[in-house]
Protein backbone atom coordinates (compact mmCIF):
# COMPACT_ATOMS: atom_id res chain seq x y z
CA UNK A 1 0.00 0.00 0.00
CA UNK A 2 1.55 3.16 -1.21
CA UNK A 3 0.71 6.72 -0.01
CA UNK A 4 -0.27 9.41 -2.77
CA UNK A 5 0.51 13.11 -1.37
CA UNK A 6 -0.12 16.65 -1.91
CA UNK A 7 2.60 17.65 -4.06
CA UNK A 8 4.84 20.51 -4.18
CA UNK A 9 4.21 22.49 -7.25
CA UNK A 10 6.60 25.48 -6.71
CA UNK A 11 9.13 26.70 -4.43
CA UNK A 12 6.68 29.24 -3.24
CA UNK A 13 4.34 26.49 -2.61
CA UNK A 14 3.52 25.55 1.24
CA UNK A 15 -0.47 24.31 1.02
CA UNK A 16 -2.54 22.98 -1.45
CA UNK A 17 -6.04 23.00 -1.74
CA UNK A 18 -7.77 19.57 -3.02
CA UNK A 19 -10.57 21.24 -5.44
CA UNK A 20 -11.71 17.84 -6.96
CA UNK A 21 -11.14 14.13 -7.29
CA UNK A 22 -11.26 12.74 -10.25
CA UNK A 23 -10.97 8.92 -9.12
CA UNK A 24 -12.74 7.26 -6.58
CA UNK A 25 -11.98 3.88 -4.34
CA UNK A 26 -11.70 0.75 -6.93
CA UNK A 27 -10.79 2.64 -9.90
CA UNK A 28 -7.54 1.44 -11.60
CA UNK A 29 -4.62 4.19 -12.33
CA UNK A 30 -1.57 3.97 -14.53
CA UNK A 31 1.30 6.38 -13.99
CA UNK A 32 0.96 9.75 -15.80
CA UNK A 33 -2.97 9.39 -14.82
CA UNK A 34 -4.53 13.16 -13.70
CA UNK A 35 -6.30 11.87 -10.60
CA UNK A 36 -7.14 15.28 -9.20
CA UNK A 37 -7.42 19.32 -9.15
CA UNK A 38 -5.06 21.03 -6.92
CA UNK A 39 -5.51 24.57 -6.36
CA UNK A 40 -2.47 26.59 -5.63
CA UNK A 41 -1.96 30.95 -5.74
CA UNK A 42 -0.95 30.16 -9.28
CA UNK A 43 -4.34 28.55 -10.00
CA UNK A 44 -5.52 24.71 -10.33
CA UNK A 45 -3.52 22.30 -11.28
CA UNK A 46 -4.18 18.51 -13.08
CA UNK A 47 -2.13 16.42 -10.49
CA UNK A 48 -1.00 13.17 -12.07
CA UNK A 49 -0.39 10.41 -10.35
CA UNK A 50 3.84 8.55 -10.79
CA UNK A 51 2.54 5.38 -9.64
CA UNK A 52 0.48 2.70 -10.93
CA UNK A 53 -2.25 0.76 -8.77
CA UNK A 54 -5.35 0.48 -7.52
CA UNK A 55 -7.21 3.78 -5.55
CA UNK A 56 -8.16 1.96 -1.88
CA UNK A 57 -9.13 4.95 -0.15
CA UNK A 58 -9.39 8.79 -0.52
CA UNK A 59 -7.73 10.51 2.79
CA UNK A 60 -8.37 13.74 2.03
CA UNK A 61 -11.94 15.19 0.87
CA UNK A 62 -12.77 17.84 -1.77
CA UNK A 63 -12.09 21.54 -0.48
CA UNK A 64 -9.75 20.72 1.96
CA UNK A 65 -6.50 22.74 1.89
CA UNK A 66 -3.19 20.34 3.26
CA UNK A 67 0.15 20.95 3.59
CA UNK A 68 2.88 19.85 1.24
CA UNK A 69 3.34 16.69 1.80
CA UNK A 70 0.35 15.44 3.59
CA UNK A 71 -0.95 11.76 2.35
CA UNK A 72 -4.24 12.42 0.12
CA UNK A 73 -5.01 8.85 -0.83
CA UNK A 74 -3.83 5.29 -0.68
CA UNK A 75 -2.98 3.22 -3.61
CA UNK A 76 -2.70 -0.49 -3.83
CA UNK A 77 -0.34 -2.41 -6.06
CA UNK A 78 1.31 0.55 -6.52
CA UNK A 79 4.71 0.30 -8.32
CA UNK A 80 7.05 3.36 -8.09
CA UNK A 81 8.31 4.25 -11.87
CA UNK A 82 11.64 4.77 -12.52
CA UNK A 83 10.67 8.02 -14.08
CA UNK A 84 9.25 9.34 -11.34
CA UNK A 85 10.81 12.63 -9.95
CA UNK A 86 12.57 11.59 -6.69
CA UNK A 87 12.06 13.56 -3.78
CA UNK A 88 15.95 13.98 -2.98
CA UNK A 89 16.53 15.50 -6.16
CA UNK A 90 14.22 18.77 -5.57
CA UNK A 91 12.53 19.00 -2.40
CA UNK A 92 10.74 22.26 -3.20
CA UNK A 93 10.26 21.94 -6.88
CA UNK A 94 10.23 18.82 -8.95
CA UNK A 95 8.61 15.56 -7.63
CA UNK A 96 6.34 13.68 -5.34
CA UNK A 97 7.53 12.53 -2.08
CA UNK A 98 8.41 8.92 -2.48
CA UNK A 99 5.79 6.62 -1.17
CA UNK A 100 6.07 4.73 2.12
CA UNK A 101 6.09 0.92 2.07
CA UNK A 102 2.52 0.88 4.10
CA UNK A 103 -0.10 3.19 4.83
CA UNK A 104 0.80 4.74 8.22
CA UNK A 105 -1.80 4.53 10.91
CA UNK A 106 -1.54 8.18 10.97
CA UNK A 107 -2.60 8.80 7.90
CA UNK A 108 -6.11 7.62 8.44
CA UNK A 109 -8.19 9.99 10.91
CA UNK A 110 -9.12 8.79 13.97
CA UNK A 111 -12.90 8.49 14.49
CA UNK A 112 -14.47 11.17 16.48
CA UNK A 113 -17.28 8.64 18.22
CA UNK A 114 -16.72 5.00 18.56
CA UNK A 115 -17.76 3.19 15.82
CA UNK A 116 -21.10 1.45 16.39
CA UNK A 117 -21.72 -2.58 16.22
CA UNK A 118 -23.48 -3.28 13.12
CA UNK A 119 -22.86 -7.24 12.77
CA UNK A 120 -25.38 -6.59 9.90
CA UNK A 121 -23.69 -4.34 7.55
CA UNK A 122 -20.72 -5.09 5.03
CA UNK A 123 -18.78 -2.35 5.23
CA UNK A 124 -14.87 -1.78 5.26
CA UNK A 125 -13.59 0.00 8.75
CA UNK A 126 -13.21 3.33 7.34
CA UNK A 127 -16.73 3.32 5.81
CA UNK A 128 -17.65 2.65 9.51
CA UNK A 129 -15.48 5.68 11.01
CA UNK A 130 -16.84 7.91 8.45
CA UNK A 131 -20.25 6.98 9.23
CA UNK A 132 -20.08 7.00 12.93
CA UNK A 133 -18.18 11.06 12.14
CA UNK A 134 -20.84 12.17 10.12
CA UNK A 135 -23.96 10.55 12.55
CA UNK A 136 -24.81 8.01 9.75
CA UNK A 137 -26.85 5.08 10.59
CA UNK A 138 -25.44 2.17 8.29
CA UNK A 139 -27.98 0.15 8.47
CA UNK A 140 -30.29 2.91 6.42
CA UNK A 141 -27.56 3.19 3.87
CA UNK A 142 -27.49 0.91 0.63
CA UNK A 143 -24.60 -0.92 -0.29
CA UNK A 144 -23.31 -0.14 -3.93
CA UNK A 145 -20.27 -2.64 -4.23
CA UNK A 146 -20.94 -5.76 -6.20
CA UNK A 147 -21.16 -8.03 -2.58
CA UNK A 148 -23.79 -5.42 -1.52
CA UNK A 149 -20.72 -3.58 0.84
CA UNK A 150 -20.98 -0.01 1.73
CA UNK A 151 -17.89 2.23 0.51
CA UNK A 152 -17.04 5.51 1.19
CA UNK A 153 -18.91 7.11 -1.52
CA UNK A 154 -22.30 5.56 -0.17
CA UNK A 155 -21.84 7.01 3.51
CA UNK A 156 -20.78 10.08 1.77
CA UNK A 157 -23.99 10.35 -0.42
CA UNK A 158 -26.46 9.53 2.57
CA UNK A 159 -24.94 11.79 4.70
CA UNK A 160 -25.17 14.54 1.96
CA UNK A 161 -28.68 13.42 1.42
CA UNK A 162 -29.59 14.44 5.12
CA UNK A 163 -28.15 17.37 5.42
CA UNK A 164 -28.67 20.77 4.08
CA UNK A 165 -25.94 22.11 1.55
CA UNK A 166 -23.38 23.75 2.88
CA UNK A 167 -23.40 27.79 1.11
CA UNK A 168 -20.55 27.94 -1.51
CA UNK A 169 -17.65 29.41 -0.18
CA UNK A 170 -17.11 32.85 -1.76
CA UNK A 171 -14.66 33.42 -5.29
CA UNK A 172 -11.36 35.41 -4.32
CA UNK A 173 -11.70 38.55 -6.79
CA UNK A 174 -9.44 38.53 -9.68
CA UNK A 175 -7.73 41.31 -8.06
CA UNK A 176 -7.22 39.14 -4.69
CA UNK A 177 -6.17 36.23 -6.44
CA UNK A 178 -3.21 38.36 -8.52
CA UNK A 179 -1.98 39.69 -5.30
CA UNK A 180 -2.05 36.46 -3.77
CA UNK A 181 0.19 34.93 -7.14
CA UNK A 182 2.23 38.05 -6.46
CA UNK A 183 3.44 37.56 -3.17
CA UNK A 184 3.94 33.62 -4.12
CA UNK A 185 6.37 34.85 -6.53
CA UNK A 186 8.07 37.82 -4.82
CA UNK A 187 8.43 35.04 -1.90
CA UNK A 188 10.13 32.74 -3.89
CA UNK A 189 12.20 35.02 -5.82
CA UNK A 190 13.33 37.04 -2.36
CA UNK A 191 14.30 33.17 -1.72
CA UNK A 192 16.33 32.75 -4.05
CA UNK A 193 18.05 36.18 -4.42
CA UNK A 194 18.83 35.05 -0.61
CA UNK A 195 20.51 32.00 -1.02
CA UNK A 196 21.73 32.03 -4.76
CA UNK A 197 24.61 33.44 -5.73
CA UNK A 198 23.80 35.00 -9.22
CA UNK A 199 26.12 36.19 -11.63
CA UNK A 200 24.80 37.40 -15.21
CA UNK A 201 26.09 37.83 -18.24
CA UNK A 202 24.54 39.30 -21.75
CA UNK A 203 25.32 39.23 -25.55
CA UNK A 204 23.90 40.65 -28.76
CA UNK A 205 23.04 38.26 -31.33
CA UNK A 206 22.63 39.19 -35.02
CA UNK A 207 19.35 37.36 -36.15
CA UNK A 208 19.47 38.60 -40.00
CA UNK A 209 19.48 34.39 -41.11
CA UNK A 210 17.21 33.08 -38.69
CA UNK A 211 14.71 35.64 -39.41
CA UNK A 212 15.26 35.26 -43.24
CA UNK A 213 15.00 31.72 -43.02
CA UNK A 214 12.43 31.98 -41.16
CA UNK A 215 10.10 34.30 -42.91
CA UNK A 216 11.35 31.73 -46.36
CA UNK A 217 9.98 28.56 -44.47
CA UNK A 218 6.78 30.29 -43.39
CA UNK A 219 6.18 31.24 -47.10
CA UNK A 220 5.91 27.91 -47.89
CA UNK A 221 3.11 26.99 -45.08
CA UNK A 222 -0.50 27.57 -44.65
CA UNK A 223 -1.00 30.54 -41.56
CA UNK A 224 -1.61 27.77 -39.26
CA UNK A 225 1.91 25.98 -39.23
CA UNK A 226 3.81 28.59 -39.48
CA UNK A 227 6.72 29.28 -37.09
CA UNK A 228 7.30 32.05 -34.27
CA UNK A 229 10.75 33.39 -34.34
CA UNK A 230 10.28 32.53 -30.67
CA UNK A 231 10.67 28.99 -31.19
CA UNK A 232 14.22 29.41 -32.74
CA UNK A 233 15.08 30.95 -29.59
CA UNK A 234 13.57 28.11 -27.52
CA UNK A 235 15.12 25.58 -29.77
CA UNK A 236 18.84 27.40 -29.30
CA UNK A 237 18.47 27.26 -25.97
CA UNK A 238 17.61 23.95 -25.54
CA UNK A 239 20.67 22.74 -27.27
CA UNK A 240 23.36 24.90 -25.67
CA UNK A 241 22.23 23.29 -22.57
CA UNK A 242 23.83 20.05 -24.03
CA UNK A 243 27.20 21.65 -24.99
CA UNK A 244 26.93 23.49 -21.52
CA UNK A 245 25.36 20.84 -18.85
CA UNK A 246 25.98 22.84 -15.92
CA UNK A 247 22.68 25.16 -16.99
CA UNK A 248 20.36 22.39 -16.59
CA UNK A 249 19.99 20.93 -13.16
CA UNK A 250 19.24 21.92 -9.82
CA UNK A 251 20.87 22.54 -6.97
CA UNK A 252 19.92 20.26 -3.84
CA UNK A 253 21.04 19.52 -0.42
CA UNK A 254 24.44 21.80 -1.38
CA UNK A 255 25.01 19.85 -4.43
CA UNK A 256 24.24 20.19 -8.09
CA UNK A 257 22.23 17.44 -9.74
CA UNK A 258 22.27 17.72 -13.55
CA UNK A 259 19.52 16.51 -15.30
CA UNK A 260 19.78 14.69 -18.53
CA UNK A 261 16.49 15.69 -20.09
CA UNK A 262 16.05 19.14 -20.63
CA UNK A 263 12.61 20.44 -19.53
CA UNK A 264 12.20 24.04 -20.96
CA UNK A 265 10.36 26.16 -18.81
CA UNK A 266 8.33 29.19 -20.73
CA UNK A 267 7.60 32.12 -18.48
CA UNK A 268 3.98 32.86 -19.64
CA UNK A 269 2.25 35.67 -18.53
CA UNK A 270 -1.41 35.54 -17.35
CA UNK A 271 -4.61 37.33 -17.53
CA UNK A 272 -5.11 38.84 -14.25
CA UNK A 273 -1.09 39.84 -14.39
CA UNK A 274 0.20 36.51 -12.77
CA UNK A 275 3.55 34.45 -13.83
CA UNK A 276 4.11 30.91 -14.09
CA UNK A 277 7.05 29.07 -15.97
CA UNK A 278 5.09 25.69 -16.98
CA UNK A 279 8.09 22.78 -19.02
CA UNK A 280 8.06 21.98 -22.42
CA UNK A 281 9.46 18.30 -21.63
CA UNK A 282 12.30 17.06 -23.80
CA UNK A 283 12.60 20.33 -25.67
CA UNK A 284 15.92 19.49 -27.30
CA UNK A 285 14.67 16.25 -29.24
CA UNK A 286 11.90 18.12 -30.51
CA UNK A 287 11.32 19.32 -34.55
CA UNK A 288 10.47 23.06 -34.65
CA UNK A 289 6.86 22.29 -35.56
CA UNK A 290 6.87 19.96 -32.12
CA UNK A 291 8.29 22.65 -30.28
CA UNK A 292 5.58 25.18 -31.93
CA UNK A 293 2.84 23.04 -31.47
CA UNK A 294 3.63 22.38 -27.91
CA UNK A 295 4.06 25.97 -27.70
CA UNK A 296 0.93 26.82 -28.56
CA UNK A 297 -0.65 24.18 -25.96
CA UNK A 298 1.15 25.10 -22.71
CA UNK A 299 0.41 28.87 -23.24
CA UNK A 300 -3.35 28.32 -24.15
CA UNK A 301 -3.45 25.95 -20.90
CA UNK A 302 -1.26 27.80 -18.68
CA UNK A 303 -3.90 31.00 -19.62
CA UNK A 304 -7.21 28.99 -19.12
CA UNK A 305 -5.69 27.71 -15.84
CA UNK A 306 -5.42 24.07 -16.56
CA UNK A 307 -1.61 22.81 -16.18
CA UNK A 308 -0.15 19.61 -15.43
CA UNK A 309 1.70 18.78 -12.11
CA UNK A 310 4.62 17.63 -13.85
CA UNK A 311 4.58 20.54 -16.01
CA UNK A 312 5.26 22.93 -13.47
CA UNK A 313 7.38 20.98 -11.22
CA UNK A 314 10.17 19.92 -13.56
CA UNK A 315 11.63 22.83 -15.44
CA UNK A 316 15.64 22.31 -15.33
CA UNK A 317 16.05 25.66 -17.12
CA UNK A 318 13.82 28.63 -17.27
CA UNK A 319 13.58 30.99 -20.35
CA UNK A 320 12.01 34.25 -20.44
CA UNK A 321 10.87 36.67 -23.67
CA UNK A 322 9.77 39.94 -23.20
CA UNK A 323 10.77 41.28 -26.53
CA UNK A 324 6.64 41.16 -27.65
CA UNK A 325 6.56 43.75 -24.72
CA UNK A 326 9.24 45.92 -26.13
CA UNK A 327 11.84 45.53 -23.61
CA UNK A 328 15.39 46.04 -24.53
CA UNK A 329 17.63 43.57 -21.90
CA UNK A 330 15.77 41.19 -19.24
CA UNK A 331 18.07 40.35 -16.51
CA UNK A 332 16.04 37.21 -14.51
CA UNK A 333 15.61 36.19 -11.08
CA UNK A 334 16.58 32.21 -10.98
CA UNK A 335 13.56 30.00 -10.17
CA UNK A 336 14.93 27.64 -7.24
CA UNK A 337 16.15 24.60 -7.20
CA UNK A 338 17.10 25.48 -11.09
CA UNK A 339 20.64 26.93 -12.07
CA UNK A 340 19.80 29.02 -14.80
CA UNK A 341 17.72 31.41 -16.66
CA UNK A 342 17.54 32.70 -20.10
CA UNK A 343 16.11 35.94 -20.99
CA UNK A 344 15.58 37.66 -24.52
CA UNK A 345 14.69 41.24 -24.88
CA UNK A 346 12.98 42.81 -28.39
CA UNK A 347 14.45 42.34 -31.88
CA UNK A 348 15.37 45.57 -33.04
CA UNK A 349 17.58 46.97 -35.96
CA UNK A 350 20.55 47.73 -34.95
CA UNK A 351 23.90 49.33 -36.53
CA UNK A 352 26.58 46.45 -37.07
CA UNK A 353 29.52 45.53 -39.06
CA UNK A 354 29.74 42.07 -40.83
CA UNK A 355 33.07 41.78 -42.90
CA UNK A 356 34.13 45.11 -42.37
CA UNK A 357 31.14 46.57 -43.61
CA UNK A 358 28.42 48.60 -41.49
CA UNK A 359 24.76 47.49 -41.90
CA UNK A 360 21.47 47.44 -39.79
CA UNK A 361 20.53 44.09 -38.88
CA UNK A 362 17.94 42.41 -36.75
CA UNK A 363 19.94 42.30 -33.01
CA UNK A 364 18.58 40.10 -29.85
CA UNK A 365 19.86 40.76 -26.92
CA UNK A 366 20.18 37.46 -24.45
CA UNK A 367 20.77 37.30 -21.16
CA UNK A 368 21.89 34.24 -19.15
CA UNK A 369 21.21 34.42 -15.08
CA UNK A 370 23.34 31.33 -13.38
CA UNK A 371 24.31 29.91 -10.15
CA UNK A 372 27.91 30.49 -9.08
CA UNK A 373 27.73 26.87 -7.00
CA UNK A 374 26.75 25.29 -10.33
CA UNK A 375 28.92 26.83 -13.63
CA UNK A 376 31.22 29.96 -13.97
CA UNK A 377 31.48 32.47 -15.80
CA UNK A 378 33.96 30.74 -18.65
CA UNK A 379 30.74 28.16 -18.96
CA UNK A 380 28.13 30.48 -19.01
CA UNK A 381 30.18 32.43 -21.67
CA UNK A 382 30.34 29.06 -23.54
CA UNK A 383 26.33 29.00 -23.12
CA UNK A 384 25.49 32.24 -24.63
CA UNK A 385 28.14 31.91 -27.83
CA UNK A 386 25.95 28.25 -28.06
CA UNK A 387 23.08 29.93 -28.15
CA UNK A 388 24.49 32.81 -30.61
CA UNK A 389 26.02 30.01 -32.76
CA UNK A 390 22.96 27.88 -33.25
CA UNK A 391 20.66 30.43 -34.64
CA UNK A 392 23.36 31.54 -37.18
CA UNK A 393 22.19 27.94 -38.63
CA UNK A 394 18.64 27.95 -38.39
CA UNK A 395 18.39 25.22 -40.94
CA UNK A 396 19.78 22.88 -38.54
CA UNK A 397 17.50 23.54 -35.31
Amino acid sequence: MAEFRMPSLGADMETGKLAQWLVKPGDRVARGDIVAVVETQKGAIDVEIFEGGVVQQILVPEGSEVPVGTPLALVDGAVPSASAPPVAAAPSLPGTPAPSAAASPAAVPAPAAPVPAAPRVRASPAARRLAAELAVDLATVRGTRLDGAVTLDDVRAAAAAKAPAPAPAPVPAAEDRAAAMRAAIAAAMSRSKREIPHYYLGTKIDLKRALDWLEAENRKRPITERLLPAVLLLKAVALAVREVPETNGFWVDGAFRPSTPVHLGVAISLPHGGLVAPAIHDADGLSLDALMAALRDVVERARVGRLRSSEVTDPTITVTNLGEQGVGTVYGVIYPPQVALVGFGAVVERPWAVGGLLGVRPIVSATLSADHRASVGHRGARFLAAIDRLLQEPEKL
